[in-house]
C-alpha cells in the first residue's frame, strides 16, 4: 500500500473506457507507444495561438465534467481545448474544440518549486459525451493505491525527448516519497503535496510536452480508472532515479 486517495465522482458514468475491453500492460510513452484510438476519452490537448502558426499543443488535460479540464496552473497561457484527438494534426468528426471561460488557480500554487500546481478550467460550452469523449473520476472517499493496481499516464509529450503526434501511453509505478527525496534522486525536493511516479530503472516517463496530462489508476473494486495525479514536473525525460513528478488529486 502506497498512498491513500479518496474515490468516487460526482460523475455516475465517469472512469469507463466504452471502446476497449482490455487493461494495457508494458507501456511507454518516453521510447514511445502509441495508444489505441478511443482509449483515454478523457485526455484534453491544451492549445495555444500563434499568429503564422496558429493553434498548437502545449500542455495536457482531463475532463472531469461536460465543462471542465483540471490541469497544471503553469499551463494557463492555454485558451483553447481540444477533446478526441489521437494525432494532433488530424481532426475529425469525433474531435470537439472549445474555448475557455475561466480559469481557477490553486491559491497556494508556487511557481518556483510547482507547489499546488493544479489549475481549473471551465469552458464556454459543456461538451456532449460518446465513445471517444468521457469523463474521468475523481477521488472522494478514502482509499489505498496499491501498488498492484495498474497507473497510466498519457499525453503528446516527449519520447526520448521529442514531441510525439500520435496520443501515447505508459504503465508506471507509484514510487514512495521516501524513495523519491533520497539523495541521488530529488535529494529531498519533493513535498507531501507531489507524488512520484514511473519507474527506478528510467525509460518510464512523463515529459515537458506532457504537462497537465492525466496520472489514472484502474481500481478493479470500481472496474473504473480515476485521477490520482496531474503531470507537473521532471528532470529530463527518463532518466534514471528523476521520476515524473504529480500534483496528487485528492
Amino acid at each position: 500500500i502506497l498512498r491513500a486517495f479518496a474515490l468516487s465522482s460526482l460523475e455516475s458514468k465517469c472512469g469507463k473506457r466504452p471502446l476497449m475491453n482490455q487493461i494495457p500492460i508494458g507501456t511507454r510513452i518516453v521510447g514511445g507507444h502509441d495508444a489505441e484510438v478511443g482509449a483515454w476519452p478523457w485526455q484534453v490537448s491544451l492549445q495555444i495561438y500563434e499568429i503564422g502558426l496558429g493553434y498548437y499543443h502545449i500542455c495536457g488535460g482531463s475532463l472531469i465534467n461536460n465543462n471542465s479540464v483540471l490541469t497544471a496552473a503553469h499551463c494557463i497561457k492555454s485558451s483553447m481545448i481540444t477533446i478526441g484527438l489521437h494525432h494532433l494534426h488530424e481532426y475529425n468528426s469525433r474531435t470537439v474544440t472549445r474555448r475557455v471561460r475561466a480559469i481557477t488557480i490553486h491559491s497556494n500554487y508556487t511557481p518556483q518549486n510547482y507547489e499546488n500546481d493544479i489549475a481549473l478550467f471551465t469552458l464556454i460550452k459543456s461538451i456532449k459525451y460518446n465513445d471517444y469523449i468521457q469523463p474521468i473520476c475523481l477521488p472522494d472517499i478514502n482509499l489505498f493505491i496499491n501498488s498492484e493496481y495498474p497507473c497510466y499516464i498519457t499525453g503528446w509529450g516527449n519520447t526520448k525527448e521529442k514531441e510525439r503526434l500520435v496520443l501515447q501511453e505508459a504503465r508506471v509505478r507509484i514510487i514512495p516519497l521516501t524513495t523519491c527525496n533520497r539523495n541521488d534522486w530529488y535529494g529531498g525536493k519533493i513535498t507531501f503535496n507531489m507524488l512520484c511516479a514511473g519507474s527506478e530503472s528510467g525509460h518510464v516517463d512523463s515529459c515537458q510536452g506532457d504537462s497537465g496530462g492525466p496520472l489514472v489508476c484502474y481500481i478493479p473494486k470500481t472496474s473504473r480508472f480515476y485521477l490520482i495525479g496531474i503531470t507537473s514536473f521532471g528532470y529530463g525525460c527518463g532518466r534514471p532515479k528523476h521520476p515524473g513528478v504529480y500534483v496528487p488529486n485528492n
